[in-house]
């Protein structure tokens, strides 16, 4: 299909300005490029960010007559509109895609100035949620046509290491999972990498079911979860409920030192899940322990599951950040991968769901 990289996640917001101002301070992010009245765009205002590469959009309706970003907005809250692929050819993968099934959003559009061409098509997933294939070879700017360089303020946060997106998880209804993973399977050419089924991710009270599908050179890594019958709601039916239907969860970005990554974002403001202190002790009873020791990881309250990869044992650390809005939908995962671990911290999922039942519980919904 084509398919370089994971390119840039854009999100629909109520209010742009004040959203990359938490990005930039809370995520340590650098607004490069903004599109508003400033630019002649009296109708939407966008901020363009990154972080190595990181790259993220935040966009905001100022007109009434931008009736998607309004409607997106007022029902499913601050979340992911877009999800961009970079490709090497986006017309041949856009072709290709619409005979294999996919479901339009538009055709191949070039955008010009005189920076060079950039060029766009998007197919339809996950309810309102558009997946991007973007060329930008010939582009010597920043992000694209219509955008101009930043002047406005910058603000000042503690270097976070943020270094590229490592995969995007959506969350389902109920018996749509295999749907939407056959849907990649067929349009994308992805396969199935891991696929959870009943009772394989359960805690006392709530269940779900999860595949990864991914394409098959391992670059986009793409979790599906939905919801599974359980003694009271899972954190996967929350997010339907309050998020109005599926869409992302949350996006989860790699570092190379995750110990200096939370301890830059926990200073800079960003809450994360608590982990259960037993999480540690049991740890120490297994006899297995991170290069980093148990000590400095359970200071942080990261998560780590060790795997068997080809030539010993590798391991993945993570920490996931409590929602980042108003609604218990959107959410920001960090980690790291060490000694070729290619996992999604399936040994963590019992201490991670009781971590996020207890917020359920803050908020009544569990």
């Amino acid at each position: 299909m084509g398919i370089l990289s994971f390119d840039y996640v854009e999100f629909y917001v109520g209010c742009a300005k004040t959203s990359a101002y938490w990005y930039q301070k809370a995520l340590g992010m650098e607004i490069r490029a903004f599109r508003g009245m400033e630019t002649g765009d009296r109708s939407r205002c966008s901020y363009y960010l990154e972080k190595n590469d990181v790259k993220i959009v935040i966009t905001s309706a100022i007109s009434p007559a931008e009736y998607d970003i309004h409607s997106f907005v007022q029902k499913h809250g601050n979340g992911v509109k877009k999800i961009a692929y970079q490709v090497s050819d986006v017309e041949k993968t856009y072709q290709k895609a619409m005979e294999r099934g996919a479901i339009s959003v538009y055709a191949p559009t070039r955008l010009q100035d005189e920076h060079g061409v950039v060029i766009e098509a998007a197919i339809r997933i996950y309810d309102d949620t558009d997946l991007v294939f973007v060329s930008s070879k010939e582009y010597q700017a920043d992000f694209k046509p219509g955008y101009k360089v930043y002047q406005g303020p910058r603000q000042q946060a503690q270097d976070t290491g943020l270094k590229s997106i490592d995969h995007v998880v959506g969350n389902v209804r109920i018996n749509e999972m295999n749907r939407w993973a056959s849907y990649f399977e067929q349009v994308m050419d992805f396969e199935t990498f891991v696929d959870f089924g009943p009772g394989d991710i359960s805690t006392q009270y709530s269940a779900l079911l999860s595949k990864v599908v991914r394409s098959k050179d391992g670059v986009i890594k793409h979790p599906i979860n939905e919801p599974y019958p359980a003694a009271r709601k899972s954190q996967i039916q929350e997010y339907v409920e309050e998020y109005h239907g599926s869409g992302v969860q949350h996006v989860a970005i790699e570092t190379s030192d995750i110990l200096s990554s939370i301890r830059a974002l926990r200073a800079n403001g960003v809450e994360f899940l608590q982990v259960p202190s037993t999480y540690y002790q049991l740890m120490r009873e297994s006899g297995k322990a991170p290069e980093e020791g148990i000590d400095a990881i359970e200071e942080l309250g990261i998560l780590c599951d060790f795997e068997d990869v080809t030539g010993g044992q590798g391991y993945l650390l993570q920490l996931f950040t409590k929602p980042i809005g108003d609604r218990p939908s959107f959410f920001f995962e960090i980690i790291q991968r060490k000694n070729g671990s290619q996992g999604f911290g399936q040994g963590n999922f019992q201490a991670l769901f009781e971590s996020i039942e207890l917020d359920q519980k803050n908020r009544g919904n569990l």
